[in-house]
């Protein structure tokens, strides 16, 4: 394991150097339903990898697919997007502001208890997300940062609302969340949802087909 709680690199993922990393976005596709019971087999891949600079510094792009197997046909199907990026100036912490719900979004409030039980339920242990000393004194965030995949489940949550089944799933991450602030669940319209910030802002936004 790494400093940050995640698998120290040179392994599967490529051995970048860039210090900091973070979940971006992921497609996902779902072809036939998982079966209880049934032996599945995942196979995943590095699919591309690619550097630009942008205002915010070096940033290295790894994308990843991953693909679910039961019976000889394939379940479901994601890609991911990793950024790996330097370490820059610390994240400024978020000033609340008042925005206006709508008739049908849902309120959100993710707590440190929250993201360390996803963290445990997810494998995952990036610090971030449970380490309060380490995100804001190491990484330089103003407090624990929500797992993007969390935030995504929420959308896709929200999405299934009435008994619809998607039958496809993407979502970009725009912003950070950080714990004990609330986030606004609300569906623009059929097919389209955002994570909204307590500051107005998107932190997420998904694009869903049914």
């Amino acid at each position: 394991i790494g400093p940050d709680g995640h698998p120290k690199r040179g392994g599967f993922l490529p051995p970048i150097s860039l210090p900091r990393r973070m979940f971006a976005a992921a497609e996902m596709q779902f072809h036939a339903p998982l079966m209880l019971d049934w032996e599945a087999t995942r196979t995943s891949t590095v699919l591309d990898i690619a550097h630009k600079s942008g205002r915010s510094g070096e940033l290295v792009l790894v994308k990843v697919g991953h693909s679910i197997v039961q019976a000889d046909r394939e379940r479901v199907s994601e890609v991911q997007t990793i950024v790996y990026r330097d370490t820059g100036a610390p994240t400024p912490a978020i000033a609340p502001a008042t925005v206006d719900a709508a008739p049908d979004d849902v309120s959100w409030t993710p707590g440190s208890v929250d993201l360390f039980r996803f963290s445990a339920v997810t494998f995952n242990s990036h610090r971030i997300h449970y380490d309060l000393p380490y995100a804001t004194g190491e990484e330089g965030y103003p407090g624990l940062v929500v797992h993007g995949p969390f935030t995504a489940a929420k959308l896709f949550g929200h999405a299934r609302r009435g008994g619809r089944s998607p039958t496809r799933f993407a979502f970009r991450a725009v912003a950070p969340v950080f714990a004990g602030q609330p986030v606004l669940l609300r569906e623009d319209e059929a097919g389209r949802c955002r994570a909204i910030r307590c500051d107005g802002s998107d932190a997420m936004v998904a694009d869903i087909g049914y």
